[in-house]
């Protein structure tokens, strides 16, 4: 682990997409299943740490695995949830990517009834804040969502709200400290992440 830099903010992985149930409420697919495992038995030093997690199954999936290993339960805050947007529910790939560039470009506006980037990206932050009270002197693992992780990337490093900050794909990860609120580097793949 790099000096001060004790948490790590991890995206789920790939998700079997199934238009009949809440997004929310998706499983992660045999390749993102696959995927967290091979992380949780590689990743040294999580013995110990403290996993973090939203209370979306796709996240919660994803954190199962690492809590096991790291010999404590998950702590679920259902308030870091992925940018709210049960206003459209399940929109096709090519519809979704143009709201969602809508979302990172006008971060103080609602798109088509979707949570504002801004409220996100306060909301997320206040719940990393909250868990740093919790347990102050703990390694985090957060785990959570591509877009609410850009927005706390973005104010880790404080940055302006942006796209080009998103992830490529899921299953990707950076650490951060969160006293000094300072990031090490952007994104990665989960099969980057050696160590806490």
């Amino acid at each position: 682990m790099s000096k001060g830099f004790r948490a790590i903010y991890l995206s789920h992985p790939e998700v079997d997409i199934d238009p009949a149930r809440e997004v929310t409420d998706w499983s992660l697919s045999a390749v993102g299943l696959a995927r967290a495992e091979t992380l949780a038995t590689r990743l040294q030093g999580l013995c110990g740490a403290q996993v973090v997690s939203s209370a979306e199954r796709k996240a919660l999936e994803t954190a199962a695995p690492l809590a096991v290993r790291s010999g404590k339960p998950v702590i679920t805050r259902p308030d870091m949830h992925e940018n709210d947007r049960s206003s459209t529910g399940y929109l096709p790939r090519e519809e979704f990517e143009q709201v969602a560039d809508q979302f990172f470009a006008w971060p103080g506006e609602s798109m088509r009834g979707w949570e504002t980037a801004e409220a996100a990206q306060k909301r997320v932050l206040r719940e990393v804040d909250e868990v740093v009270r919790m347990v102050p002197e703990e390694r985090l693992v957060f785990v959570g969502h591509g877009a609410v992780g850009t927005l706390l990337w973005c104010a880790l490093a404080g940055k302006p709200i942006s796209r080009g900050h998103d992830q490529q794909g899921g299953g990707n990860w950076y650490r951060f400290d969160p006293e000094i609120r300072a990031v090490e580097a952007g994104w990665a793949p989960m099969e980057q992440l050696d160590a806490l």
